[in-house]
C-alpha cells in the first residue's frame, strides 16, 4: 500500500519539475527589480530547485513521522554521488588542469586537416565528453563547459548558437561516459548487478556512442562554422597576466584529479583528498584562479535534493519499468529520464526480476539516450549548467530551449542504439 508520504514525495517531485520548467519566468521577475526581486533571483536558481523542494519534504515528514522518522530517511539515502560531483567539480575546474586541457586540445585541433577555430570546437564538443568514459562524466562536463565559456560563450548574444551547443555537449556527455563500465552514473548503478564490464561496454555500447558523440560535433561544428569564423567569438578569454602555471604544479593537480576519480565510491577518502587540495593550491596561489566552490556546492545541493525526492518515487515508476516491452522500455525510458535522474532510473530498473538482456540493454540505452533532454536528466548537467547560465540572455537558461536544442543529438543517438545487436 502507497504511503501519505510517498504521495506527498511525488506531488513535490512534479511541483519541482515544474518549477525547473519555470525559471525563466522567476529570472524575468528578478531582473525587473522590486522588493522581492532577491526571492524572484532565489527562485530562478536551478541548482537550488531540488534542494529546497526536498527540504519542504523534510518538513512535512518532520511533521508526521516524527523529527526521528525524518532523519532516520535521511541517513537511508547514499549522498556519494552529489559530494563527488562536487569534489570533482572543484578539482576539474582548477587554473593547473584546464590550462592542460587546453594544450592537449590546441595539439589535438592541430593535427586536424580544418581552420583551427572548427578544430578546436570539434574536438571540445567530441573528444571531451568521450573522454568523461576515463576522467568520469561529471569532470568531463566540468571541462567542456569551462572551455566554451572562455573560448565561445563570452560574446553577448548568439543565444542560438549557445543553446545548440549546449544541447549537443549533454547529449555527448550522457553518451560519452559508456565506453567503460564505472564512468556515467546510470552505468555504474546497475554494471555490478547486471555482470557488465569495461569489455561489455565498449563492444556493446560504447563504438555506437563513438560514432553519435562525432556525428552530433562534426554537424554542429558545420552548422555553427559562420560563427565559428567571425573574428573574436573562436578567441580565447585571456587570463590577467600572471605567473604561468609550473608543469609540476600540473602534474600534482593530475594526481589530485585520479585519484579523487578511483576513490569515487568512497566519500571519506575524496572528501580527503578535496581538503588536502585545497590546501595545496592555497600554498600556490599565484598558480590559481578561484577555486569553483560556490557553483560545485549548488550543484551538490540540488543532486542532493534529487536522492531525497527521488528515493521515493520507486512505488510508481518500478512498477511502470516493468510492464514494458523491451522497444516499449527503451522508448519510455529516454522520456522519463528527461524528468527524473537517469540513474535513479536504471537502479530502479535493475530491482525487475526475471528480465533478459535484451531488456537491460534497451533500460540502460534509453538512460543514456536521454540525458540531455533536460537539466535533470543526467547527474554532470547542473554542473555544465551551473558553469554557463550567466552566458545567456536573462543570466538563466531555458529547459525547453535546451529541450529542443538537444532533441536532435538525441534522435541522433537513439538510432546508433537501435541498431541491431547480439540481443536482437
Amino acid at each position: 500500500m502507497v504511503s501519505h508520504t510517498e504521495v506527498v514525495a511525488s506531488v513535490l517531485f512534479a511541483i519541482a519539475i515544474i518549477h525547473t520548467f519555470s525559471v525563466p519566468v522567476f529570472a524575468r521577475l528578478a531582473n525587473q527589480g522590486g522588493r522581492h526581486a532577491g526571492l524572484w533571483h532565489l527562485l530562478s536558481e536551478v541548482e537550488a530547485v531540488f534542494g529546497v523542494w526536498a527540504c519542504a519534504l523534510f518538513i512535512w515528514m518532520g511533521l508526521t513521522l516524527g523529527v526521528k522518522g525524518a532523519v532516520e530517511y535521511l541517513d537511508t539515502r547514499n549522498f556519494t554521488e552529489p559530494a563527488f560531483v562536487f569534489v570533482i567539480m572543484v578539482v576539474a575546474a582548477s587554473r593547473p588542469i584546464i590550462e592542460l586541457v587546453h594544450l592537449a586540445v590546441d595539439g589535438v585541433a592541430r593535427a586536424l586537416p580544418v581552420s583551427k577555430e572548427l578544430a578546436r570546437f570539434f574536438v571540445i564538443m567530441t573528444l571531451v565528453p568521450l573522454s568523461g568514459s576515463l576522467i568520469t562524466e561529471p569532470a568531463a562536463m566540468t571541462l567542456a563547459a569551462l572551455l566554451l565559456r572562455q573560448a565561445y560563450f563570452r560574446r553577448s548574444g548568439q543565444d542560438g548558437f549557445k543553446y545548440l551547443t549546449l544541447g549537443v555537449l549533454f547529449v555527448n556527455v550522457s553518451i560519452g561516459g559508456v565506453l567503460t563500465a564505472y564512468a556515467a552514473p546510470p552505468v555504474l548503478m546497475v554494471a555490478q548487478t547486471f555482470g557488465w564490464d569495461t569489455a561489455f561496454m565498449a563492444t556493446h555500447f560504447g563504438w555506437r556512442a563513438a560514432v553519435a558523440v562525432l556525428f552530433n560535433g562534426l554537424v554542429l561544428t558545420w552548422i555553427c562554422r559562420p560563427f565559428l569564423l567571425n573574428g573574436d567569438l573562436g578567441v580565447q578569454e585571456k587570463d590577467p597576466v600572471r605567473d604561468p602555471v609550473s608543469w609540476v604544479v600540473m602534474a600534482v593537480h593530475v594526481l589530485f584529479l585520479v585519484g579523487v576519480v578511483l576513490a569515487s565510491h568512497h566519500i571519506k577518502i575524496f572528501l580527503a583528498l578535496l581538503v588536502l587540495f585545497i590546501g595545496y593550491a592555497h600554498a600556490y596561489k599565484r598558480h590559481q584562479s578561484p577555486l569553483l566552490l560556490r557553483e560545485g556546492l549548488m550543484v551538490g545541493f540540488f543532486l542532493a535534493g534529487l536522492v531525497v525526492l527521488g528515493g521515493l518515487q520507486q512505488w510508481w515508476l518500478q512498477d511502470l519499468l516493468a510492464g514494458l516491452s523491451p522497444f516499449v522500455l527503451y522508448l519510455g525510458a529516454t522520456a522519463l529520464t528527461a524528468v527524473t535522474d537517469n540513474a535513479a532510473l536504471t537502479y530502479l530498473g535493475s530491482l525487475v526480476e526475471g528480465t533478459n538482456e535484451l531488456w537491460r540493454y534497451m533500460l540502460v540505452a534509453g538512460a543514456v539516450t536521454g540525458g540531455g533532454l533536460t537539466v535533470i536528466a543526467n547527474a554532470p548537467n547542473p554542473a555544465g549548467f551551473s558553469i554557463l547560465k550567466g552566458c545567456f540572455s536573462d543570466g538563466t537558461i531555458s529547459p525547453l530551449k535546451l529541450l529542443g536544442a538537444a532533441a536532435v543529438p538525441t534522435l541522433v543517438a537513439a538510432v546508433m542504439f537501435l541498431l541491431p545487436n547480439s540481443f536482437s
